[in-house]
């Protein structure tokens, strides 16, 4: 009953995580089309693709700490009717302020997605288990972003209108959300237990840190590693595009880039497992910095053979940070723990797109690529507050 109870949740996760990713992911292909549309430049788009990012990061905390009140799979409903409604808007959008408004509202629905689930996960798997089922639910992100970006590409490709296939996609957060509490009964019944646990100890709450500078790293590492992703995923459809390709083709490298990164974020749950998760973190980035420097001197026909590799190993460490937060954080304040992370890595999944989309429209983007590579560089020596084999 116990495994049964855990696979529920698990699915439940996975669910939100597939949905919500897959709905943010749409962006990647939407912006080279609406950067056409609306005479955008690359510092545009940056700050076009931080509308929902900035939402998402606001409400971070207070998702975290609300779910302390309401418990997480209430909030996970919610945050997917918000994205939901979001992206139905932009679908019906007449406007740019409108597509404003809609990625502002999913921005909302974001929010409350990353950080509950995680911390459901941890709190219902053991030691042992939770970093495998962590990089599980990481790659059902990735599947998500494969699935909607594949989708809204194939409708582009035969014709249908953009708007249209969003919609669709947009239908079917609101329609899942019905069926997560079904899913997470028994994690609610735990909740409960838990709140009324909670009131007989006395004391102050806090956030639970248990190694406050170990901690401190363990978020610069992570900030960092979410900057270089959000930038490449960003800008990867105009590498190829910058390299002669058409907007089509373009797309296809989004998808491609996708599918490594679900790959990778599932592969790297069990090779922290086995390897501990510093040496298998330094091993992916180490791989990432050498593919941000090839990337500028390969065609374009390389380029798209690379992508699915480079996708693997740079977001394959999202599900090695992550997975490592629990050894940080008292299992009482995971979701807190986990809000923190995700808001200080979703403030720098916005601020980064935009300063390097300013350096691509001055220096051109071959210098962003190589800027990221050294960034990555960065995170080799903060890295060694994880855990070791």
């Amino acid at each position: 009953m116990i495994k049964s109870n855990r696979s529920r949740i698990l699915i439940a996760c996975c669910g939100a995580h597939l949905i919500q990713d897959g709905l943010v992911a749409l962006q990647y292909v939407l912006l080279p089309i609406l950067a056409q549309v609306f005479s955008l430049s690359y510092a545009q788009v940056g700050l076009l693709r931080a509308v929902s990012t900035s939402v998402m990061s606001a409400l971070e905390i207070p998702s975290g700490v609300l779910a302390e009140k309401f418990g997480e799979p209430k909030l996970l409903v919610f945050g997917l009717f918000c994205a939901g409604a979001g992206y139905f808007v932009v679908a019906y959008a007449d406007s740019f302020y409108w597509i404003i408004g809609g990625f502002s509202v999913a921005g909302i629905g974001a929010a409350f997605q990353h950080s509950l689930a995680s911390s459901l996960i941890t709190g219902s798997f053991d030691r042992s288990g939770h970093r495998p089922a962590l990089g599980v639910y990481n790659s059902s992100g990735d599947l998500g972003k494969l699935t909607y970006t594949a989708l809204l590409s194939l409708g582009l490709g035969i014709g249908l209108a953009w708007n249209f296939t969003v919609a669709v996609l947009s239908f079917l957060a609101i329609a899942f959300a019905i069926f997560v509490p079904a899913l997470t009964r028994s994690a609610q019944k735990r909740g409960r237990r838990k709140n009324r646990l909670s009131r007989r100890i006395p004391g102050p709450k806090s956030w639970g840190v248990k190694n406050r500078k170990h901690f401190f790293w363990l978020n610069v590492t992570v900030s960092l590693d979410s900057l270089i992703q959000a930038v490449f995923l960003t800008y990867i459809a105009f590498v190829l595009i910058e390299k002669g390709s058409g907007e089509s083709l373009a797309s296809i490298a989004v998808v491609l880039t996708l599918t490594g990164g679900m790959v990778g974020k599932f592969c790297s749950g069990f090779l922290a497992a086995r390897l501990g998760d510093r040496n298998s973190f330094l091993l992916l980035q180490i791989l990432t910095i050498g593919g941000l420097l090839l990337l500028p001197v390969f065609s374009s026909l390389v380029t798209l053979l690379f992508l699915p590799f480079l996708g693997l190993v740079i977001q394959g460490t999202s599900t090695v940070t992550y997975g490592s937060v629990s050894d940080f954080i008292d299992i009482e304040y995971q979701a807190r723990g986990y809000a923190l992370i995700y808001t200080l890595s979703g403030i720098t999944s916005v601020t980064g797109p935009f300063l390097f989309g300013y350096i691509a429209d001055n220096f051109g983007l071959d210098s962003s690529l190589n800027l990221l590579a050294v960034l990555a560089c960065v995170t080799l020596p903060t890295s060694f507050v994880l855990r070791s084999k």
